[in-house]
């Protein structure tokens, strides 16, 4: 494995970590449920693009921080563009890789992307 495998990972069968419970995001329908699920309970959206090294690196240390009990949905975004544009559409955010979406009442009440992607950050907005 070369330096750059273990900094950012290897493949893309590591893009997610075990201990995270990923619901995988893969129909566009799904928004309506989480908007609907939103207005009692917070949803997070984590939009990754499996070929980036740096969303790759951003989900990691994302998932090293994340503890916290809330429904969590998992965006591969060279699968799925067309759910990522509705997210950006429907939730009035600017599309971008790695990103991550809280979402509250049905609206979007934060977002991040890049290395501005903290769990913590996050877990003080819920």
């Amino acid at each position: 494995m070369s330096i750059f495998s273990n900094i950012f990972g290897s493949s893309e069968s590591e893009k997610t970590n075990e201990t995270t419970n990923w619901l995988p995001l893969t129909y566009v329908g799904q928004l309506d449920e989480i908007i609907a699920f939103s207005e009692k309970n917070p949803v997070v959206i984590f939009k990754h693009s499996t070929r980036c090294s740096i969303s790759r690196f951003a989900l990691k240390q994302f998932e090293k921080q994340f503890d916290f009990g809330v429904d969590t949905y998992f965006l591969d975004l060279l699968e799925h563009r067309d759910i990522s544009n509705e997210i950006a559409s429907r939730f009035n955010v600017l599309h971008q890789s790695p990103q991550v979406l809280l979402i509250k009442g049905g609206k979007c009440v934060y977002d991040a992307s890049h290395d501005a992607i903290d769990a913590g950050e996050l877990k003080t907005k819920l």
